[in-house]
């Protein structure tokens, strides 16, 4: 164990731990933009700085291991004028549309602003122009409000491995684009939507759930993605009781199965919820014609005609087939009902959507 001193309190962790970890575990609000607990660490933003005592230079805490006897401050006045200066610098070229961005109230750039009283840059000039139309369907670029964590990136190859996006260009000119600065739809992008999970600023957001409610205007309800029998944690946005959005549960603990990572239609694909051609209610056909009917008189009226069959024709007459939308669970009652209560092997499911 290596004991150090942050704060004026003193804290022991393990060998090769970050110093950002033992600042956390000493209970120090330090912030990051570039850092991700779940990605490989690039000490790229510096927005975690601290001052070690005995060292010259201010230290990026996420990529330097602790030291016994390292005597820490995490909020000395040269942290905090180093932390403005490079708050100046990442406002020099990135969009100030805070008023009508779709991050707004959910954006660690605007909150370190705030935090800190940073209002303008004084880096003033010319700013590139990275912003282009992408027609894919699901994720909103917006390159003028990046601020080149990196963070897009790595969950693109660490969690997805679709290796969709990089680095391009050098200096002022550098980017987040894919393979010769093109489309997504015609690169290696499986749009499930980690980039988006992983972007702390408004560069990289759903084009679904655009102007139907900021992070502050929605209920999160934590439930379980629908569309297959993984059992993926999510979390519905609900606005005036309309489902408007899906975002991730990173919890371990409460995402235990994807840990917030989804795919593309457990990310977009709500938008059937509020559907006007979705069923809402059992039909039963007569004379042609389909009828709304209650689920107790629906239920019934199965049960029948399956018994009606099994009595005429014997249990082998009847076939289930069940969903891959239903939970593992949810699947086995139906081949348990089919195999005891109807008696037949005549069971299939489609694994696929």
């Amino acid at each position: 164990m290596i004991t150090l001193t942050v704060d004026g309190k003193q804290v022991q962790v393990p060998e090769g731990t970050m110093l950002l970890e033992a600042c956390q575990l000493a209970g120090a609000d330090i912030p990051t933009l570039c850092y991700d607990p779940d990605l490989k660490r690039v000490g790229s933003c510096r927005m975690c700085v601290v001052e070690v005592e005995g060292r010259p230079g201010l230290v990026a805490s996420c990529v330097t291991p602790v030291a016994n006897g390292m005597i820490v401050h995490t909020e000395s006045p040269r942290v905090v004028e180093a932390r403005k200066v490079i708050l100046e610098l990442l406002l020099a070229r990135h969009k100030l549309e805070c008023h009508t961005c779709e991050k707004n109230g959910n954006c660690l750039l605007q909150d370190y602003c705030y935090r800190y009283g940073v209002t303008t840059s004084r880096f003033s000039g010319e700013m590139p122009k990275f912003t282009k139309e992408d027609p894919n369907p699901f994720i909103e670029r917006d390159y003028d409000k990046c601020i080149m964590c990196t963070r897009c990136v790595r969950a693109c190859e660490q969690i997805t491995g679709a290796k969709a996006i990089s680095v391009a260009y050098r200096g002022h000119h550098a980017k987040i684009a894919t393979a010769f600065d093109g489309n997504l739809a015609d690169s290696t992008c499986a749009f499930c939507g980690q980039c988006l999970m992983v972007c702390p600023v408004g560069a990289l957001t759903s084009k679904l759930s655009k102007g139907k409610g900021r992070a502050y205007e929605v209920e999160k309800v934590r439930t379980i993605c629908p569309y297959c029998g993984t059992g993926c944690t999510i979390e519905l946005n609900v606005k005036d009781n309309k489902v408007v959005g899906v975002t991730s549960v990173r919890d371990e603990e409460l995402s235990p199965v994807n840990k917030g990572a989804l795919c593309v239609k457990g990310r977009f694909g709500w938008d059937f919820i509020n559907s006007p051609e979705r069923l809402t209610t059992p039909l039963i056909k007569e004379n042609g014609e389909f009828r709304e009917a209650s689920w107790d008189e629906a239920l019934d009226y199965i049960a029948e005609k399956l018994k009606a069959i099994k009595s005429e024709y014997g249990p082998d007459a009847i076939a289930v087939f069940s969903s891959a939308r239903a939970t593992n669970e949810e699947n086995y009652l139906i081949q348990k009902m089919a195999r005891a209560a109807i008696g037949t092997n005549n069971i299939d499911h489609c694994a696929r959507l």
